[in-house]
Formats: structure tokens, sequence, C-alpha cells
């Protein structure tokens, strides 16, 4: 007699996804990234300063707006993945690896919810901050259209036709040179970030004709102006990637903490209480 060889399948009739539960946790982890980025704007605005020697400085700031990022990351996720396995049905018949899979990608799907959901509220909010900090105290809605609308190429265009020592700001202000210029600027530095050569000798005629400077001062004050607009895009552009860095990490990080928190919550949420003690599942 040959051995019978054919084993039990147990039919799965339960959800493995309990959505309600990523979803509770995914808002909760939401909500409490919005109340610690809103602390951490109190905190960042009440640390600088206008005033030279007052506050801390610019790279500390940024080190510490960083790390900062991180540890919202890793608190809001991780009390968002603690209750999403905590809420979570129980499944029965299941093995402990497949159950401790199940908690972990709960966790990771409550952060993924929570990151959308923050990414959409945070972008609004941003907005309606700048809006209001720019409007100010006073409400000058006129000046805080006029600050969002202007250009930076406009602020450098300035500097190239301001007059020389002596002379009448009044020709220099013209507005037809001005914009000629403006559009040269813009259109060269969105192709090359610099002004071509020809660009660069005409607007160094024109601002010489305009602001009463000799030949070479106009050159040399283009030059200056050229080189301190690409120093500023740079500075940008670096401020920019460490901010994306950053973000990367505080992500990376809140995925791995929403997941590391969602299992141990699975694993209470399947514990046995012995009186006022809750013992966890075993793992």
């Amino acid at each position: 007699m040959e051995p019978d060889l054919r084993t039990a399948t147990v039919v799965e009739t339960q959800s493995p996804v309990s959505w309600a539960a990523i979803v509770g946790g995914g808002f909760v982890a939401a909500a409490l990234t919005l109340v610690l980025v809103a602390f951490g704007s109190g905190l960042g605005l009440s640390s600088i300063s206008p005033w030279s020697g007052s506050g801390v400085s610019a790279s500390t700031f940024q080190i510490g707006t960083g790390i900062y990022l991180v540890i919202v990351g890793v608190m809001s996720s991780a009390v968002g993945g603690y209750v999403a396995g905590r809420l979570r049905t129980k499944w029965v018949g299941i093995h402990s690896n497949e159950v401790f899979f199940r908690d972990t990608a709960h966790g990771l799907l409550a952060w993924a919810l929570a990151t959308l959901i923050s990414a959409t509220a945070l972008a609004s909010t941003t907005a309606y901050l700048a809006n209001g900090a720019l409007a100010g105290s006073a409400g000058r809605s006129s000046q805080s259209q006029t600050l969002s609308q202007l250009s930076p190429s406009e602020i450098f265009v300035d500097k190239l036709f301001r007059p020389a020592p002596g002379q009448s700001p009044s020709e220099a202000a013209n507005g037809n040179f001005r914009a000629e210029v403006l559009r040269l600027w813009s259109a060269d530095f969105y192709k090359n970030a610099d002004l071509s050569p020809a660009d660069r000798a005409y607007v160094a005629q024109v601002v010489a004709a305009r602001t009463g400077l000799t030949q070479a001062d106009a050159e040399k004050r283009v030059d200056a102006v050229v080189a301190e607009a690409k120093s500023a895009a740079d500075t940008m552009r670096r401020n920019a990637a460490h901010l994306s860095f950053w973000l990367t990490a505080a992500l990376l990080f809140g995925a791995f903490a929403a997941s590391l928190a969602a299992a141990e919550g699975g694993a209470l949420r399947d514990g046995t209480w012995n009186g006022r003690v809750l013992t966890p599942r075993a793992l």
C-alpha cells in the first residue's frame, strides 16, 4: 500500500488586508505630521533673526531642519503604523511568519497613505503661510502680490542699471532698455545659466550708456552681477539638493518605523491579557 500524500487545504475566507485599520493609521500619522511640522515651524521662526549676530546660522538652521524632518517622519510614522497594526482584525489559522509580514505590510501601507495625505495638506498649508507672511499683519495685499510676482532676474537687472555716483537715476531707469536687457538675461540664463559673449558685450554697452559708467566699469559691473546671479542660483541648487536628501531620509526612516511599529502593534493585538499585563504574541 502506498502512503496517502494528500494534504489538507485550508481556504482562507478572510481578507489579508484590513483597510479600515490602514486608513485609520494613515490619518493618525498625517495629522501628527502636521502638528509636528507646525511646532517645528514655530521653533524655526523663533531661532532665526534678520539681525547679524543674532539667532542661529544658516548652515545650523538647515542641518537642524533636516534632523527635525527625520524625527517627524519617524515619530508620526511609528504612531500611525502602531495604530494600523493594533486595530487590524485577527487572522485565524495563519502562520506566525505570515502574520508578521502582513503586519509590516499594514504599517507600510499606512505610511504610504499618510505620505500622500501629508504631501497634499502641507503643499496647501505652505502656500497659505507664505501668502500670509508676505501680506503681513497690516494686510498689505497689493504688496504681497507684487512680491510674489517678482522675478529674481529683475533684481539683477536693477543692479545693472544702478546709476553711477553723481548721476541722475532717471535715465538709467528707462523701461525700454530694462525690458530688453531683462529678456536677454532671462533667455540666456534659462538656456546656459550665463550671458552669451555677444549679449554680455551688448548689455555692457547699454549699461555704460544709461548709467554714466565708462565701458570698462560697465563691463566689470556686468561681470560682477552675472557672478552674483550664478552664485545665488548655485546656492539655491545646493539647498534644494540638501532638502531633497533630508526628505528622502525622513521618508525611508518613516517607512521602516511604520512597519516595525505595526509588527509590534499586531503582536500586542494577538497577545493575551494576564490581569493587567498584556503578553504579546511570539514573533
